[in-house]
């Protein structure tokens, strides 16, 4: 193997041969020895990127969950108000795991995240993405000047992430045949 990596982002390419391991043989197969054999680098080579096998599994998660997230956020900015945000996010949701299903089984397979529900409290150990969905929710329900008690608006905030959740996991099937197109669903 060479020391060289001209492919182009080796810290990306390891993580993504670091997503496609954990997905088919488990995080405890994951080594940083996989991954450079998996890119065709020498087995030092993710030693420059990562400093060991807890570094790259973080590394992995906060990649895939910034990449997630900024997508995201390009959703809300196109939005004229937190309503058109909450359709926007879940289109951009199920596109973004229409083109990287290894992503969401990563993420929902094998990763512990935290979700709280509840919307009477905060929870800063929220992932990212969900308590983005979570806020622009709850400034809807502000916006609209919704005067619902908290277990309905738990019910309605289950219900937004179920449908683009579930919508995406379908759509990240193999198998499934459909002339839905991912990148395009209406989700009124």
């Amino acid at each position: 193997m060479s020391d060289n990596y001209h492919h182009g982002n080796l810290r990306q390419a390891l993580i993504d041969a670091g997503v496609k391991i954990i997905n088919e043989e488990g995080e405890d197969k994951l080594s940083l020895r996989k991954v450079a054999a998996a890119c065709e680098v020498s087995h030092a080579a993710p030693y420059a990127h990562f400093k060991d096998k807890e570094e790259l599994l973080a590394g992995i998660k906060s990649s895939v969950t910034e990449r997630f997230m900024e997508e995201l956020e390009e959703a809300i900015k196109r939005a004229k108000n937190s309503e058109q945000a909450i359709l926007f996010m879940g289109q951009t949701y199920v596109s973004f795991f229409s083109h990287n299903p290894d992503y969401f089984k990563f993420l929902f397979a094998s990763q512990k995240l935290v979700a709280h529900l509840r919307m009477d409290k905060e929870y800063p150990d929220d992932y990212p993405p969900f308590l983005l969905l979570k806020n622009t929710y709850k400034k809807y329900l502000s916006e609209k000047n919704m005067k619902i008690d908290y277990k309905e608006q738990e019910a309605g905030l289950l219900k937004i992430w179920s449908s683009v959740h579930g919508l995406s996991a379908i759509a990240c099937m193999t198998g499934v045949e459909t002339s839905v197109d991912w990148d395009n669903i209406e989700l009124n």
